[in-house]
């Protein structure tokens, strides 16, 4: 069996996922067209070509931008059903989805209809391709931390249809201290808590995330390597990072795929996990980004059982679906 085939035959979950970016530039003009919504861009190379990113920021204005073109539930359906396809197509069994209320109630989009489209199409991924999938609901760290308390109290009557909360958007400035208050009513409702964090911010941030957010896993996290006594930590207390290698690149947190940290803290026992971020902007699902992480740091197949294994571990999964899953990659590796 070829590395690729190995990979797909693997049961893996993603975990850094935002399905905003997944709308490919093709699907972007589509709905664009069917929403009367002028895009500025002519054509879907254009898009294509303003795909060159310099940091973080640079990424989210084209991001946001794009988004506009999400207007009614079927525009959410549609693009949550295409990348639950594509996902298993990859191998993925089981999917934790980012998304990003704020950036469709500003434009006057309600919850009852991104809520609806997103659910609606996960009911029938899993029906069609027995993929698992839940929404964790993302705060945008560039607006203050009232709004976010603002958005948990519009999301409340969904609350049921989401396993937790998470924390994106600009990084630097923008401390996770700031929406202790937001995770804290996340929290009494019974969610779950991750966080971007250490990506182009500070260790400080990372730590952060943990023990005033109470982050479960911490989106990205490269930059732990600058603390050595967070590696341990990390390690010590199986904290997962749901790292992104070809998003990385992209945003020029590193220069090259060859200078990733991640090979590193998989061998200091860092329950490190690979994911795609933003993929329609970032150049690959996670198939893609697993080859690309093990062609560049010659990962061999103990490291890529490992790596989708601790994707498994750092799902919010039932243990018993957990020992499931793990016990399929175990066949698979046995047989690979």
């Amino acid at each position: 069996m070829d590395t690729a085939s190995f990979i797909r035959a693997l049961p893996k979950a993603e975990l850094h996922l935002h399905i905003e970016g997944t709308l490919e530039p093709e699907m972007m003009f589509e709905l664009a067209e069917r929403n009367g919504v002028d895009l500025p861009f002519a054509t879907v190379d254009d898009v294509r070509a303003a795909y060159e990113f310099s940091d973080l920021q640079s990424f989210l204005d084209i991001y946001y931008q794009g988004a506009a073109v999400l207007v009614t539930e079927q525009d959410f359906y549609d693009l949550m059903f295409v990348y639950l396809e594509r996902a298993a197509a990859d191998g993925v069994r089981r999917a934790e989805i980012f998304f990003d209320p704020q950036t469709h109630t500003e434009r006057g989009i309600g919850f009852p209809v991104f809520m609806d489209g997103f659910t609606r199409a996960i009911d029938d991924a899993r029906d069609r391709w027995g993929i698992s999938a839940d929404l964790i609901l993302c705060f945008l760290r560039h607006l203050p931390g009232e709004a976010a308390i603002e958005t948990w109290h519009q999301a409340v009557p969904y609350a049921d249809r989401i396993i937790g909360v998470g924390l994106d958007s600009g990084e630097v400035g923008n401390p996770p201290e700031r929406f202790a208050e937001a995770y804290r009513l996340a929290g009494d409702a019974g969610l779950h808590a991750v966080a971007h964090a250490g990506e182009e911010g500070p260790p400080a941030y990372i730590i952060g995330a943990l023990d005033t957010l109470g982050a479960e896993r911490i989106d990205h996290g490269v930059r732990c390597s600058d603390d050595p006594e967070l590696v341990e930590r990390l390690a010590a207390d199986r904290i997962p990072l749901t790292m992104c290698p070809l998003s990385n690149v992209k945003l020029r947190v590193f220069d090259r795929l060859e200078d990733h940290n991640l090979k590193d803290l998989l061998d200091r026992g860092v329950l490190v996990t690979i994911n795609s971020d933003d993929p329609a902007y970032f150049g690959g699902y996670v198939l893609s980004n697993y080859l690309a992480i093990a062609e560049a740091l010659d990962l061999n197949r103990d490291d890529l059982v490992t790596l989708a294994r601790n994707s498994i571990e750092a799902t919010f999964l039932t243990a018993p679906e957990k020992a499931g899953l793990l016990a399929e990659i175990d066949a698979v590796a046995a047989g690979g």
